[in-house]
């Protein structure tokens, strides 16, 4: 099978491994920076060219795209899917699990634990904002926020509401959640591998850091899901429509609630932490679904 992969940064631990479990299958990965592809919109023949040579067929491919580069990437990725390459994640799941408060409307859609949320546009809802999150403690999130960046914990409601103010000021969309104090500064993240949780780990924050993202110096552990766990990361990713991502979770009193469905999760930390050959468990993925010369999808907007 000849695959191709989007990602800006070949080197990362994430797109080695799964060059290398592809290969080890027998399979062919080309490695294309995102932000080098052409696309030519035509009808009947749409066409991508890579660094000025028009791509050859593709069975498959495996988007890795950056957060910052979504806009761009999500393009190519449908010019893939109009082309008829099966995508590993399709285009439109992608986008809606990038949108974090899309996200979070169609996780409550169907009924997956989430911490309570608010979202306003007035400066002068604030107040009302608060309220209806139940008060200090609470969590403030700049929705365009990626690895714990734009993420911050006010303590108390003169303090949420000077950090809201102060953001909407600026013109950039927030939400607004409860803080789960029980965490105690731990997440879970499941990672899901065609419709079936396939390993898991507990992030933990550095000392003083409510956030425990692996990006800012936070430590992983495998963990044990309950199967009330292990059923809400599989709903999640099947709300998303999305065949592999990470489900990030919190241990709450009312049982576990979603943080973020992650669309191309890093390897490394659950790699390292599980001793699970997850780009492996990928590629098989896509054997199962993708098929020589055809697609499951083609051209879906």
């Amino acid at each position: 099978m000849k695959i191709a992969m989007m990602a800006r940064n070949a080197n990362l631990y994430s797109h080695q491994r799964l060059k290398q479990a592809a290969e080890e299958r027998g399979h062919e990965l080309d490695m294309i920076n995102t932000l080098r592809c052409t696309m030519n919109i035509a009808s009947r023949r749409p066409e991508i060219y890579y660094e000025g040579q028009k791509l050859p067929t593709y069975d498959a491919v495996i988007p890795r795209i950056g957060a910052s580069v979504t806009f761009y990437g999500l393009a190519v990725l449908r010019q893939f899917e109009m082309m008829g390459v099966y995508p590993l994640n399709e285009s439109v799941a992608i986008g809606r699990s990038r949108d974090k408060l899309r996200s979070m409307q169609l996780l409550a859609r169907d009924g997956i634990g989430l911490p309570v949320t608010t979202f306003a546009h007035d400066p002068k809802q604030t107040e009302e904002v608060v309220k209806m999150a139940g008060g200090a403690p609470l969590v403030i999130k700049l929705l365009e926020g990626t690895q714990g960046i734009g993420v911050v914990l006010a303590d108390t409601d003169r303090s949420a509401k000077s950090v809201i103010e102060a953001f909407r000021g600026a013109g950039v969309n927030i939400l607004v959640q409860e803080f789960i104090k029980e965490a105690g500064g731990t997440d879970i993240r499941a990672l899901v591998v065609g419709g079936k949780v396939v390993a898991a780990m507990k992030r933990t924050g550095a000392e003083g850091e409510f956030r425990s993202n692996l990006h800012r110096g936070g430590s992983a552990n495998v963990v044990k899901l309950s199967p009330e766990e292990r059923s809400t990361a599989v709903r999640a990713a099947k709300a998303m429509g999305l065949n592999v991502c990470g489900v990030d979770m919190l241990r709450s009193n009312h049982g576990p609630v979603v943080m973020e469905v992650n669309s191309s999760p890093g390897l490394e930390g659950v790699e390292k932490a599980t001793g699970i050959d997850i780009a492996g468990k990928i590629i098989e993925c896509i054997e199962k679904n993708a098929k020589v010369g055809a697609t499951r999808t083609r051209g879906k907007g």
